[in-house]
């Protein structure tokens, strides 16, 4: 398995298939789709049946069942795309041999390197081969190694019909960095009772709870004078725009936040004296919590407008998802299936909260319970990413081990 393994991770991670939030198509870029035509070629080969991709990106196989009966139809999905946030084309990953625990140099012309100090994480894998970058690109084991995992799983379960199994569904999904991935997933044609997200982090994560999220865009409307002429007449929109973080509690920006612990976060602002714009994220687990962070923006647009004596400030504020676990809990038997998978792989649950969002958390919502299960990688998004190939192995046995008591699953007590 960990040749066959890291030999399709590698390749997958060669493939450029950045999103992009700029776009209006679906996906985002054709790099994406170019992929999507490459995975469903090798699970053909592979053997699994009715597999297809859509004029959206989607890439959907079934396993079919080999044991007789009615039993609950498990999914298993990752996303093909790689974050905008850095660069992801031309990736050149490099597997450092049983890892010895010192500094590890990507790229001698940055100057960019990976050390224990900076990154104490590596200290867990001495001795381990690792996956990493050249420093000049992210590496894209989010989420190149969660299709790796998934696919090496079903290579496992084709060739060796004697692990018992119900229907298993697979999908890989476009543009999940941009929140878009489940925009036009169908749920009912999927047809999976409940399903996994392989987009986690390092070894042993497993998560059913995330923010509530929201986007909040401020648009402050000024007047503008000839500053020669201005007294008393001017409203300088960009002022206006500098007093709102001033009115937000300062313990809840994300970097003075942790756990589940929302915030506010100012992701954008630009302007002129005469119109200014604002973009905050609006986060938090607690879904009352989550509607007062909503409602203060409001009171903060009606105390300036009152101030100010005339609508200076409008507001929108759109939904983008909500917490999986309100779908989670009542079938927590996925989630100790996961745990159960686990544990028979040797390796221990670390069951947290994820300080963001999933595809997992909108498919939630959509009726398709979908908790996140790691792959192993660390870092994500920037040239500091790694995977210990020893975590893509558990990963994938924790696949296997999901497939193989999936059938067992009593979803309605």
């Amino acid at each position: 398995m960990r040749e066959i393994l890291t030999e399709r991770f590698i390749h997958y991670a060669r493939q450029h298939t950045t999103s992009d939030p700029k776009s209006e198509t679906f996906p985002s870029t054709p790099q994406q789709m170019k992929f999507a035509v490459i995975l469903a070629s090798e699970l053909n080969y592979l053997g699994l049946s009715d597999v297809a991709f859509d004029e959206n990106g989607y890439v959907t196989a079934t396993i079919p069942a080999n044991i007789p009966g009615d039993h609950p139809v498990v999914g298993l999905i990752a996303h093909m795309d790689t974050s905008p946030d850095f660069n992801g084309e031309n990736v050149q990953p490099r597997v450092i041999d049983k890892y010895d625990g010192g500094i590890i140099l990507l790229n001698r012309e940055q100057n960019r390197v990976l050390t224990p100090a900076e990154f104490p994480e590596l200290n867990l894998y001495q001795g381990e081969s690792l996956i990493v970058t050249d420093g000049m690109t992210l590496l894209g084991a989010d989420d190149k190694a969660g299709i790796a995992e998934i696919i090496t799983a079903a290579e496992i379960l084709m060739r060796n019909p004697q692990i018992p199994h119900g229907k298993i569904r697979i999908c890989f999904t476009p543009d999940e960095e941009i929140g878009r991935g489940a925009n036009r997933f169908d749920v009912s044609k999927f047809g999976a009772d409940f399903a996994f997200t392989l987009d986690g982090g390092e070894l042993g994560e497993l998560e059913y709870e995330n923010f509530n999220a929201a986007l909040a865009t401020l648009t402050i409307h000024g007047k503008s004078v000839h500053p020669g002429f201005a007294k008393g007449k001017m409203v300088n929109a960009l002022l206006v725009a500098h007093q709102i973080p001033s009115m937000l509690p300062t313990a809840e920006r994300p970097e003075n936040t942790e756990g589940t612990e929302g915030f506010f976060h100012l992701v954008k602002l630009s302007g002129s004296v005469a119109k200014a714009v604002q973009e905050y994220l609006i986060r938090d687990h607690d879904a009352v919590k989550f509607r007062n962070k909503k409602e203060l923006f409001t009171d903060i647009a009606t105390r300036l407008n009152t101030e100010l004596g005339y609508q200076a400030v409008q507001i929108e504020i759109k939904d983008q998802y909500f917490n999986m676990k309100e779908k989670i809990e009542p079938v927590m038997g996925v989630v100790d299936l996961a745990c159960r998978a686990m544990e028979m792989a040797g390796v221990t649950p670390k069951i947290i909260p994820i300080r963001g969002g999933t595809d997992g958390a909108r498919l939630s919502w959509m009726g398709l319970p979908c908790p996140n299960l790691f792959t192993g990688g660390h870092n994500f998004h920037g040239p500091w990413e790694f995977i210990p190939v020893n975590s893509m192995i558990k990963a994938t046995e924790v696949i296997l081990n999901i497939c193989r008591n999936a059938y067992t699953l009593k979803l309605n007590p």
